[in-house]
């Protein structure tokens, strides 16, 4: 069985990293890889209750891989960590089948270590359902749920639930909606939003802006046309004349000097 697994392991690595050339060089050079194998052993001590064994084989296997996995989380099947570097995974993190981390990625808590005596025994760290992927550098915080194949982009900070099939980017992080559902469920490398998706702040802030340009432009028009209405010299209109243009609201001038 657990022969099995190292199978499904390394197929796919072969299947989501087109710089994997051979099985041969995904058991020799991925630390991913590598870092899965010491977690299959460090996970079995835990469950049969050698508990410091479990935390120490796996503290020899972060200082090998540089990727640290808890004995105590559970992972799923063909999960690939790609480069790996700076990965971290809390104990009761919770990963479904094909999932798909990234370098510098952290699974952790926000419960504060003060009340460590409460946190216990509890869910401290999210849970990411089958086909999710989360890029480099994004921090997943708290007992919260990656919906499947959901994605999170770079450098995101996740503190609340992510729906299904849906990208989450920024900081805070916030859904992008994909112009494509069925291309969504496709795999793409470190969560890039699909068909590039735009943030949904930015693109309210791009239409602000737009506006405000808008504005801008009317109001230089509208002073261009009355300061055509001026006489030359200086001098304003004739005591209640009254003047009015196609494109502008109706300007009186009074109290002129001549």
């Amino acid at each position: 069985m657990i022969f099995k697994s190292f199978q499904e392991d390394i197929d796919a690595f072969m299947a989501r990293d087109p710089a994997a050339h051979s099985r041969l060089e995904v058991v020799l050079c991925y630390p991913g890889f590598h870092a899965l194998l010491f977690y299959r052993v460090s996970h079995r001590l835990w469950n049969s209750g050698w508990r410091v064994l479990g935390r120490f084989v796996s503290h020899i296997g972060k200082i090998l891989t540089t990727i640290e996995i808890h004995p105590g989380a559970e992972l799923g099947k063909r999960f690939v960590i790609d480069h790996g570097t700076g990965v971290v995974i809390g104990e009761t993190a919770i990963i479904g089948d094909d999932v798909t981390l990234y370098h510098a990625v952290t699974l952790g808590g926000i419960a504060p270590s003060v009340d460590s005596d409460a946190q216990v025994n509890q869910k401290r760290h999210p849970t990411l359902k089958n086909g999710a992927i989360i890029g480099s550098g994004a921090q997943v915080l708290g007992p919260i749920t990656i919906g499947e194949g959901a994605r999170v982009g770079a450098n995101a900070v996740v503190t609340k639930d992510v729906p299904p099939g849906v990208t989450a980017v920024g900081i805070p992080a916030r859904v992008v909606m994909p112009p494509d559902r069925q291309k969504a469920k496709e795999f793409v490398a470190y969560g890039t939003p699909a068909d590039g998706g735009p943030d949904p702040v930015l693109r309210t802030i791009d239409n602000l802006r737009g506006q405000v340009a808008a504005l801008m432009e009317r109001i230089d028009d509208l002073e261009e046309k009355t300061a055509e209405r001026r006489i030359p010299g200086g001098g304003d209109l004739d005591e209640d004349s009254e003047t009015r243009d196609s494109d502008g609201p109706t300007v009186v001038a009074s109290g002129g000097k001549s």
